[in-house]
């Protein structure tokens, strides 16, 4: 997008000039029709908007002139050699009726850019996972919501996907300590991009103590709810330039192995309906994925009334002033709400959190149409003996595993414990596809784990060592693979 100093204030000029004009050739009160005082007012209004533009333009530039290596612009507002300038404009959001609805943020011209902790820039995927995170003051549940989604992803999955981390919270410290951990804990998916972290600017939320007390919530309660349409509608417009799709969840759900896939399934089944958003979950905000083109307009609704009521009012609410006519009846209305929805089951995420992000709150929400999980996928195994050294927990013993009628469990392995597959003909190996954990027991993994392989004979191991770098055990395998974590695919030849 260029600016142009000289066609810019030209416009301002030719604005000022025009309300002049209005102002003098408006009649008295007396005499003013109803139709040329409303547009007198509007006029107004929008001369008001013109001066704040034109002041908030120069607040910016002069910010941006007083940034540490901040080169000096000119007319040129497009230079390549401004990064910090490209930057800032970039991630900023183009909503300028945002300022209407807070008009606090017009003090702060940059307050509207967001802190993106950890991220690589990813753009252009399928599909956008939006999770807002706040500090609880007991469970927390944002690890083990994380591992649920990246669980079963694919390589090709994981290249099409984003899942953006909301910290919203203002505690640059508190901040800090989440991505701190996110990192920690799925470095991978951190360095590759897979997964961003991002915190609002510290002017960004307004003055939560002079909200008014509505249907009868408490005081906390309906700064909760007014922060929960403040946080939706911040992570909404950051994530709509990102993806083809959003969708909204929470740092408190378990996904269905195989979400993505079903998801992307249904999304292109549905494509050419006209749909307002699909719902994957029955429970409030859970699982509602909206097309990123229609966030811009879906944010600037939940902004304009962010103080009055809950988000998955207001969400009902865009339904009703898109398709009901205030002249039929409410069976027709329904009607009509309901060819803007539509509803996947089984539903692909259920809510775990016990204790809510409101102090004192409990809320046992299930939903009933999530059913149960899959544990385990079968594969179609080559012929072996199998063997280990850990013994199995009740029936679910290697055996089962292999012929894929069960999941392998065992007691905590240990240094030296050992999975061997004995094959009854030697095999040339491509590749090969290693899964610990499930998604309801994440954390039940083999850790620090090698993959190694016995050659068929001498000439085989030649040709493999030297080739292909790998190191040979004391016990005459080859390392071929050591996994922090195990759960892993990994081509050979």
């Amino acid at each position: 997008m260029r600016f142009h100093p000289l066609r810019l204030g030209c416009l301002l000029v030719f604005g000022g000039l025009l309300s002049i004009t209005w102002i003098t050739s408006i009649p008295g009160d007396g005499e003013m029709q109803p139709d040329l005082k409303t547009l007198y007012k509007r006029l107004m209004v929008v001369e008001g908007q013109g001066v704040q533009l034109k002041r908030d333009l120069s607040n910016i530039l002069e910010h941006l002139k007083k940034l540490p290596n901040a080169t000096r612009f000119t007319s040129n507002f497009t230079s390549t050699n401004n990064t910090i300038l490209s930057e800032a404009i970039k991630q900023q959001f183009l909503q300028p009726n945002i300022y209407l609805y807070m008009p606090h943020l017009r003090y702060h011209p940059l307050s509207l850019v967001p802190n993106v902790v950890l991220g690589q820039g990813r753009r252009g995927v399928s599909m956008v996972l939006g999770i807002p995170t706040v500090k609880r003051l007991k469970d927390n549940y944002l690890v083990s919501t994380l591992s649920s989604l990246l669980y079963d992803l694919m390589p090709a999955q994981r290249q099409d996907l984003l899942i953006i981390v909301f910290v919203a919270e203002i505690n640059l410290e508190y901040v800090d300590s989440v991505a701190e951990t996110i990192e920690k804990t799925f470095p991978n998916e951190v360095q590759s991009g897979l997964l961003e972290v991002v915190s609002p600017s510290q002017y960004y939320y307004p003055d939560f103590t002079i909200l008014k007390e509505t249907f009868g919530d408490s005081k906390d309660r309906v700064k909760w709810r007014t922060k929960q349409n403040l946080d939706y509608s911040f992570l909404m417009l950051y994530a709509q330039d990102k993806g083809t799709y959003y969708v909204q969840l929470e740092d408190d759900v378990v996904a269905k192995a195989g979400y993505y896939n079903s998801m992307k399934t249904y999304t292109l089944q549905e494509a050419s309906k006209p749909w307002l958003f699909l719902e994957f979950s029955q429970l409030g905000f859970i699982g509602k994925m909206f097309r990123t083109r229609d966030l811009p307009m879906i944010a600037e609704f939940f902004l304009m009334f962010h103080r009055d009521k809950p988000i998955d009012w207001l969400l009902d609410h865009i339904l009703w002033v898109k398709v009901c006519n205030p002249e039929k009846d409410a069976k027709h209305c329904t009607q009509q709400k309901a060819l803007l929805k539509q509803r996947y089951k089984p539903s692909l995420f259920q809510h775990v959190g016990l204790h809510s992000s409101l102090p004192g709150k409990v809320q046992r929400l299930k939903d009933k149409d999530f059913g149960k999980q899959t544990l385990f996928h079968a594969h179609s195994n080559p012929p072996a003996v199998v063997s280990s050294s850990l013994k199995h927990y009740q029936k679910h013993s290697l055996e089962r595993l292999y012929k894929g009628e069960d999941f392998f469990w065992a007691l905590t392995p240990v240094q030296k414990d050992y999975i061997l597959f004995n094959f009854s003909q030697p095999l040339h190996i491509s590749s090969y596809l290693f899964r610990s954990g499930n998604i309801e027991t994440s954390k039940d993994k083999f850790y620090n784990t090698t993959v190694e392989v016995l050659p068929s004979n001498a000439a085989a191991k030649t040709k493999l060592v030297p080739t292909l770098s790998y190191h040979e055990s004391n016990n005459g395998f080859i390392i071929i693979g050591f996994h922090s974590s195990m759960k892993t695919e990994k081509p050979h030849r």
